[in-house]
């Protein structure tokens, strides 16, 4: 009985906490490029908050909210997002993430180029740690294992 309490006072605080650790993450992201936190810092927090309705719920409520597929899906697209910003900058004439040529595509000038750039580049890793951090999450839980993984 004092189990049972316990599993809904937990998951109610999860409930309601999740969301603002969400947009927190969210938060660190889009201000990474001109402040303290970034891409990485804020897809750990994603990725935690994730991870934090699975330890609370089970691994079915999160998958609910966010499936294995499109987890492999959000580890691709950071990195297509990434890459693609570098094989931009490369294209129009300067090095590999040399953000101020991409005020040749972007209707901004120099400083707004680079600003959108680093902003791009912090929003493809942040949803590349936030997925992949998820990933491994569900390849060490126990309850994968047992149920096998899904192609």
């Amino acid at each position: 009985m004092i189990s049972h309490f316990y599993d809904v006072i937990v998951q109610t605080v999860c409930r309601l906490l999740i969301p603002f650790i969400q947009v927190y993450g969210l938060y660190v992201i889009a201000h990474g490029h001109g402040s303290p936190g970034g891409g990485f810092q804020g897809g750990v927090i994603l990725g935690a908050s994730f991870i934090l309705l699975c330890l609370s719920h089970d691994i079915q409520e999160m998958k609910k909210r966010l499936s294995r597929r499109a987890v492999l899906l959000l580890c691709s697209l950071g990195v297509i997002i990434y890459s693609g910003i570098g094989f931009a900058c490369l294209f129009f004439g300067g090095k590999y993430l040399d953000y101020g040529k991409l005020h040749q595509i972007l209707p901004v000038d120099l400083v707004g180029a680079r600003s959108m750039g680093i902003f791009g580049i912090e929003v493809g890793v942040g949803i590349t740690v936030m997925a992949v951090m998820v990933s491994i999450f569900l390849d060490l839980s126990s309850e994968e294992k047992e149920k096998g993984r899904p192609e």
